[in-house]
């Protein structure tokens, strides 16, 4: 878990849940003095409100995260193997989405995030199967897919503080959330391309073994070198 500045952590902490609920209780308290139906010695049951209000707000809703992702999980060189490297991704996105700091993703976005990790995991798998040479673009993509591409829309998004990320229009005329989703439909759509690639060439060798065991075994292989015709 990487350290937050204090900015950071206050900003996570005013905006929690629990804060809110704690100050909605504390004003509530706070009217009834007001309006005069509470006593004004009683003004101090505000802070008794607010304590009520934040525990039951993070019972209900969740505690404060006063730290937030941890970014290290997602850095990787260009010197390590593809394979492990890409395997620590998938689970550190996979944690991230799954613990959600700040609230951040829709339900939508992280089914999003999740469908896309199963994607480029089966992809990995079916390259490996394959042991096809894919061009020099396409392997680029498919090892900086989840080592590079992803991991920075994800930091890139968190850097954006919660209260504008789901609500303020960026340059694009989309929220920062919706942006994020469609990035993470345009990586899909290059993993399945990925994968188009790669089954076109598992189908091509599937055809090629065919067609030499046809020649090898089929109709015009059934005579033997002498001429005489091979009883099956």
């Amino acid at each position: 878990m990487r350290l937050s500045t204090f900015s950071e952590t206050a900003t996570r902490f005013l905006f929690s849940p629990a804060n809110w609920l704690g100050l909605a209780f504390a004003i509530s308290v706070l009217t009834l003095v007001g309006l005069g139906w509470v006593s004004p010695r009683l003004s101090g049951l505000a802070l008794l409100a607010y304590g009520a209000g934040f525990l039951c707000g993070g019972l209900w809703l969740g505690w404060p995260r006063l730290a937030g992702p941890d970014w290290g999980e997602l850095t990787f060189g260009d010197s390590e193997d593809t394979r492990e490297a890409t395997r620590r991704a998938l689970a550190a996105i996979r944690r991230l989405v799954n613990t959600n700091p700040d609230r951040r993703l829709s339900a939508a976005t992280g089914t999003k995030l999740l469908n896309l990790c199963d994607a480029i995991e089966a992809m990995l798998a079916q390259w490996e199967r394959s042991k096809v040479t894919l061009s020099i673009e396409d392997t680029f993509h498919a090892r900086y897919i989840a080592l590079r591409y992803l991991p920075d829309a994800l930091k890139s998004f968190w850097s954006i503080p919660a209260q504008f990320a789901a609500t303020k229009a960026l340059a694009n005329g989309m929220t920062a959330e919706t942006t994020l989703a469609q990035t993470v439909d345009e990586l899909g759509q290059k993993v399945t391309q990925l994968n188009d690639a790669l089954a076109a060439h598992d189908v091509q060798a599937f055809l090629d073994n065919s067609q030499f065991l046809s020649e090898k075994f089929g109709r015009n292989g059934a005579e033997g070198s002498d001429g005489l015709v091979v009883l099956k």
